[in-house]
């Protein structure tokens, strides 16, 4: 009876165990996660997702890192660049853990890490170009910084996917200068506009002078044409040249007409 009574005390103290270690050895790991599982303080393996159980009792510690594609918003950056013209930028990267291995072992916090290797990157690389390289060429930057700080994190297991800048904040007396600059340079390019336009227009109607001058009726034509042209604004007066074709004409009819009367008075 004794004997029973141990073995009995002794299931029940293995169950109890059991069931007080089952919580402490079961892990869901999800599909867009990835656990680290550590024994006695020593990295084992990394688990993939599903149910996995590990030992109890702090034996084995799990840490959990996420894969999926995250973002860091680097903003209100003051730089000073390469034309000495104090800016503003805000920026966001995109960055991924492709190692979770190294992403704990290798450095602390890496979301922490990336956001201020990201901040220093963003004012040592834009600081060594000017201000219109960063206006003008903005994808050229971008793809600059995401090359340079995927290479500093690839030892943290950081896949840098992309750096965007979002903006360039200048000072308000610097938007006022380039706001001058962006109007002079509209005025000076319709002046040449313009000046190419009389001067293409001064061609044709040399052109056409030139065709008309080599035939009288031609001149004769268009001025006719331009005092119905004229004619139609129903203007009160209207003073038109009389040209010495059309008085040579009159005067040689006046003189024939002069003519054929004294051939008839002779004749008579």
């Amino acid at each position: 009876m004794f004997d029973l009574f141990n073995s009995l005390g002794l299931t029940l103290i293995v169950l109890i165990i059991i069931v007080s270690a089952l919580p402490t050895s079961v892990r869901i790991v999800n599909q867009y996660q990835r656990a680290v599982l550590l024994r006695f303080g020593r990295f084992v393996t990394v688990l993939e997702p599903g149910l996995r159980f590990i030992w109890p009792y702090g034996i084995d510690r799990t840490m959990y890192v996420d894969l999926r594609v995250a973002t860091i918003d680097v903003s209100g950056q003051d730089i000073i660049t390469k034309d000495n013209v104090p800016v503003s930028i805000n920026a966001v990267v995109y960055f991924q853990v492709s190692n979770p291995e190294l992403a704990v072992l290798n450095v602390e916090n890496f979301r922490q890490a990336t956001t201020l290797l990201a901040q220093t990157l963003l004012r040592s690389v834009l600081g060594s170009h000017e201000l219109d390289d960063m206006l003008s060429e903005r994808e050229k930057l971008s793809k600059v910084l995401k090359d340079e700080l995927d290479k500093s994190t690839e030892s943290w297991g950081v896949r840098v996917v992309s750096v965007e800048i979002k903006s360039v904040d200048l000072p308000e007396g610097m938007k006022r200068a380039m706001a001058k600059q962006a109007e002079a340079e509209r005025e000076r390019r319709a002046k040449v506009i313009s000046a190419e336009g009389e001067y293409q227009a001064s061609q044709k109607i040399l052109e056409a002078a030139s065709v008309i001058s080599q035939n009288s009726s031609g001149l004769m034509l268009r001025m006719l044409q331009t005092l119905t042209e004229i004619s139609v604004e129903k203007n009160s007066t209207i003073i038109f040249p009389m040209p010495m074709e059309i008085m040579e004409f009159f005067k040689a009819k006046t003189l024939e007409i002069t003519q054929n009367q004294a051939n008839q008075d002779k004749e008579k």
